[in-house]
């Protein structure tokens, strides 16, 4: 890839929600632009008027808004029906578009009657050799005509960006339709009249669009354009590398951002995913843009497993400074004088930030005490030692030295029955840090 100004696009069709598999093709489209100094659209490819949704436009904005993936413009491909038709017109013309009349029943059979000859499923064609009575007749029997690009038999070749040289011999391809018979045009051939009209230079895509790319080069060039570079990014299955499509829509990012999620952990996990530099957490956007190279990614289906993103999330909570988060805290019913001193403590014992409340709620309300049977006595002895609030981050090492020398007791066998009678924990944050934010005396 040239180090160019480039124009990329994001087009997901408004039928649903982003998944972490869109994701993967928006997140490699904005880098690319935002590295070279271009130009990222959000195009909405919403032809299917039935399926679309403004529910799911707006979602598909709200996501990439939370991720920081802004777009520099926004284009509807609803809106662009009369240059759908202007350019169909124009295949027309060119002898490159013709009218189909066959019944989805009837080329499934002529697909099967090819297989068990062990011929490739390969539409034959039939209907380019109707003459204009034939075709009469066909439209009087109530048949509605669908239209296909008719494609040149040669080889279409391109270098592609992950894939490397790609070949495919046009004559193992059907013809593409193009408009169905009700008049609907479909993605083949509306993404790649907005592709040559909107100025697109790169497309990163999936794997699974490498025969659409093939067709699409044929009807960008019946059109008189240049097509953009491609580069095709390998499919995302399970952890143990079962099929994951299926399973996508429980993955969408507006799921995910609800188990907590954060923006950079999951930009950083996707950034690198699949390619031959290792996942880490990123500072900011910037580092993941300064860093990415789409050459480095392969093209063997790649694993993905959303429980990665729970470290990443919080190494990432724990990185936050104090500023970042007052808000939220605030919002719980920290008191200002505490906020600081609560972010020590949480910070280092969470993974989402929700799991801020838990804390405050045990700092506000205390924590159901855990105390061993032998440990009983030790412990009430201990709290009647304790001194009256309010108490400084000195307090624990005061007291426990004062509950030391009055029962012998010393390391684990002083401190952890301690712990687990204030905090109802095995583990966690130093007790000097958590008894000054206690806000009730701890009793048994």
């Amino acid at each position: 890839m040239t180090q160019r100004p480039t124009v990329t696009r994001f087009a997901p069709s408004p039928t649903g929600y982003i998944h972490v598999g869109n994701l993967r093709t928006a997140l490699m489209n904005y880098m690319i632009a935002r590295k070279t100094g271009g130009t990222f659209i959000l195009r909405l490819d919403d032809t299917d008027q039935e399926r679309s949704k403004q529910e799911y436009a707006d979602g598909i904005m709200t996501d990439l808004d939370w991720l920081g993936l802004h777009w520099d413009r926004v284009e509807k491909q609803s809106l662009r029906m009369d240059r759908y038709r202007e350019a169909a017109d124009g295949l027309r013309a060119a002898a490159r578009f013709y009218e189909c009349f066959e019944t989805p029943t009837e080329l499934d059979l002529k697909r099967k009657k090819q297989l068990n000859m062990g011929k490739p499923p390969v539409y034959d064609r039939a209907s380019y050799r109707l003459d204009d009575a034939a075709k009469a007749a066909m439209r009087a029997e109530g048949r509605m005509g669908y239209w296909r690009f008719l494609l040149d038999q040669q080889r279409i070749e391109w270098a592609d960006g992950i894939l490397g040289d790609i070949s495919i011999d046009a004559a193992s391809v059907s013809d593409p339709v193009l408009i169905r018979a009700d008049g609907q045009v479909l993605y083949t051939f509306a993404s790649s009249v907005d592709d040559i009209d909107m100025g697109v230079t790169f497309i990163v895509r999936g794997a699974d669009h490498v025969t659409n790319t093939a067709t699409q080069i044929q009807i960008m060039q019946a059109m008189g354009g240049t097509p953009p570079s491609f580069a095709h990014h390998s499919l995302l299955t399970g952890a143990g590398g079962e099929e994951l499509s299926k399973r996508l829509g429980t993955l969408s990012l507006r799921d995910l951002r609800a188990r907590g999620v954060e923006p950079m952990a999951l930009l950083s996990l996707m950034a690198r995913l699949g390619s031959s530099k290792p996942v880490e957490l990123a500072a900011s956007m910037q580092d993941l843009i300064d860093g990415f190279d789409v050459g480095s990614f392969g093209a063997a289906p790649t694993k993905f497993d959303a429980e990665d993103l729970f470290p990443l999330t919080r190494a990432h909570v724990q990185s936050l400074p104090l500023p970042a988060v007052a808000d939220k805290i605030k919002a719980l019913g920290v008191p200002d004088a505490l906020a600081e001193g609560f972010w020590t403590v949480a910070k280092a014992n969470i993974t989402v930030m929700d799991d801020l409340a838990k804390w405050w709620e045990l700092l506000r309300d205390g924590a159901t005490p855990l105390v061993a049977d032998e440990d009983r006595d030790f412990v009430k002895t201990a709290f009647d030692m304790l001194p009256p609030q309010p108490w400084s981050h000195a307090t624990w090492g005061e007291w426990t030295t004062a509950v030391k020398e009055a029962t012998g007791r010393k390391g684990g066998a002083l401190f952890r029955p301690l712990r687990r009678a204030i905090t109802g924990l095995d583990a966690g944050p130093e007790m000097a840090d958590v008894l000054p934010l206690l806000q009730k005396r701890p009793q048994l």
